[in-house]
């Protein structure tokens, strides 16, 4: 098991990708701080992987709010003395035309994918300082790499800066010889519940810009931040690996 005895705190977990990402790190030997909004859901879920090998626990977690920030790595201490790999996965996406976007979806968006992030890292140095082999691992979007075809500017401004905040922080915490790696994780377009109403025609035509010719699955993205977390990655830093099926190459 890749990630026997290390701890990991997973924001977003709930759900979707965060939970294919804690599933995938369970299986792996993990133990699992589930952080979520939706703390019954999160505490649901925890109580499912917990098992011989590991434990899991869910909390509360409002990446929002730097107070539920600093509770939530203060639930790991408690529960775990600490953890090893933080993955910042909790993030919000409106669709908004451009014309249409207001102050007050733009400021909602980047306070939870963008500052967010930004604090999660910043509280977590504390805790990953004492650690062999820490890990921060963000997820990102193929729409903070090109662009989008249908999500809203305030999203794709929010995942490009957490680029931007994984290239910057990976070079300042390598200089501070921390030993704490930052790396990213840019998802394409991955096929969700939402996703799976659409009509068969506007699924096909998602799927025609996707040069593999299929969505993507949450799994595909927690196979790449399993890979990343890993104790012998430690040469790898200030990295985005793409898993979008060929949409963006560069």
């Amino acid at each position: 098991m890749r990630l026997k005895g290390r701890t990991a705190v997973i924001t977003g977990a709930a759900q979707g990708i965060g939970l294919a990402i804690a599933k995938a790190m369970a299986a792996e030997g993990a133990n699992l701080v589930l952080a979520d909004i939706n703390e019954d859901e999160a505490k649901k879920q925890a109580e499912l992987l917990t098992n011989e090998e590991a434990r899991s626990i869910g909390i509360y977690g409002n990446v929002a709010s730097v107070d539920s920030i600093e509770q939530m790595f203060a639930a790991a201490e408690e529960a775990f003395g600490g953890f090893d790999i933080l993955v910042n996965n909790a993030g919000i996406l409106f669709s908004t035309p451009i014309r249409e976007i207001t102050e007050k979806e733009w400021d909602m968006v980047q306070s939870v994918n963008l500052r967010g992030v930004f604090f999660c890292m910043q509280k977590a140095l504390p805790y990953l300082e004492k650690k062999d082999h820490p890990r921060i691992i963000n997820i990102s979007s193929v729409a903070g790499q090109m662009g989008s075809y249908a999500s809203g500017m305030s999203y794709v401004a929010s995942k490009g800066g957490i680029l931007s905040l994984t290239y910057g922080m990976s070079r300042r915490l390598a200089e501070e010889g921390t030993g704490i790696t930052v790396n990213a994780v840019c998802p394409g377009t991955i096929e969700t519940p939402i996703i799976r109403q659409w009509t068969k025609e506007k699924i096909s035509e998602l799927e025609s810009r996707i040069p593999v010719g299929r969505l993507g699955h949450a799994e595909d993205i927690a196979t790449a931040v399993v890979f990343l977390a890993q104790d012998d990655t430690d040469f790898i830093t200030g990295e985005a690996i793409s898993v979008n099926g060929g949409m963006y190459c560069g």
